[in-house]
């Protein structure tokens, strides 16, 4: 986190103050939301659809290190977080609300720099933010967001729906939010054991954007319900593809194989992963936080899903009794693991 020239401190506009001062730009964009931020709760208008509502957070240390990530990238990302869960429940993300507990390091300055990156985020994806709650922290910054959503009740998609011969399905391209990290963790170590060093991010754009400043799939979910597609089982990859298939497998009682030669990766987290001599594969299975979307669709499905761009088919659902694999390209069978992201160790 840079520091903030002529910073205010917090303790100068009170809890209330730095609500106000943080939120007086909002603008309501949904006819669902009767009333947002000003009184003792938000009050939603849901008349015939379902209700979805995600809760993710965020603590400083764990989830994030401000040495390296920009307040209003934090922000940013913090909401999109939160619509990703909506996605993968075929949901629209419609509303958020946002809870800080904020050390006395940070400035007025710096908590606008993080709201001008959640409130990007809101207007980029259509979501009213109309809440939420404030409080001291003695070490650092916690951020706690809770996403509202709307579905049909027929369209709702569960993590428990996958049968045998569905095809298994990824948007995007996986292991560009973990090559990211490794190579942010890297030049941190650089900087402080050489002091000086400036950090050479040059030609890792996209890299960095995974990692940084990731993107809910909205787009895919309108997508598959334009092609008249509706997964049998759905979830994001927050933790990585090997955790997820395990967790969709585990629902629905089923096994699953997947090719590793079909997972989808981009060219240059195949060259960073080789600059740190971690297997391209390894990191699509197992880095996380690349926000993509993982589901299964009938085998019916398959020339539907093969015209839509930026999904790919990586494999098929077997039954349990055949176990979880990766077929690797000379055949062999490997037995997948959850080896992702875990935030309580």
């Amino acid at each position: 986190m840079q520091p903030v020239k002529n910073a205010t401190p917090i303790s100068e506009l009170g809890e209330f103050g730095l609500i106000e001062r943080l939120t007086k730009n909002i603008i309501i964009k949904n006819p669902q939301t009767l009333k947002g931020i000003g009184d003792d709760a938000a009050v939603l208008d849901y008349k015939t659809k379902k209700i979805l509502i995600t809760t993710d957070l965020l603590v400083e240390g764990i989830h994030f290190n401000l040495i390296y990530t920009p307040l209003k990238h934090l922000g940013y990302k913090s909401v999109v977080v939160n619509l990703s869960d909506i996605c993968a429940m075929n949901g629209i993300p419609r509303q958020i609300t946002v809870s800080l507990a904020v050390s006395s390091k940070f400035s007025i300055e710096a908590m606008e720099e993080l709201y001008e990156g959640i409130q990007m985020a809101c207007e980029k994806y259509g979501v009213d933010l109309i809440g939420g709650d404030t409080s001291s922290s003695l070490t650092g910054l916690l951020i706690s967001v809770t996403a509202i959503g709307e579905a049909e009740d027929d369209e709702i998609v569960y993590r428990n729906g996958a049968k045998p011969t569905d095809l298994i399905c990824v948007s995007g391209d996986l292991g560009g939010a973990f090559m990211g990290l490794q190579l942010l963790e890297r030049e941190v170590s650089v900087f402080s054991e050489s002091s000086g060093i400036q950090p050479d991010f040059s030609g890792h754009d996209y890299i960095l954007g995974r990692q940084l400043k990731p993107e809910p799939r909205i787009d895919i979910v309108k997508k598959l319900k334009d092609a008249g597609i509706k997964p049998t089982s759905m979830i994001d990859i927050s933790d990585g593809l090997s955790s997820e298939i395990i967790h969709i497998c585990k629902n629905s009682k089923t096994g699953c194989r997947i090719y590793s030669e079909r997972i989808p990766i981009d060219t240059t987290t195949c060259s960073m992963a080789k600059e740190f001599n971690i297997a391209p594969e390894t990191a699509a299975l197992n880095g996380g936080e690349d926000y993509e979307l993982l589901f299964t669709v009938p085998l019916l499905d398959f020339e539907k899903i093969k015209a839509i761009k930026g999904i790919s088919i990586i494999g098929n659902i077997t039954e349990a009794s055949d176990g979880l694999n990766v077929v690797s390209p000379d055949g062999n069978f490997i037995t997948i693991t959850a080896q992702g992201w875990n935030a309580i160790k």
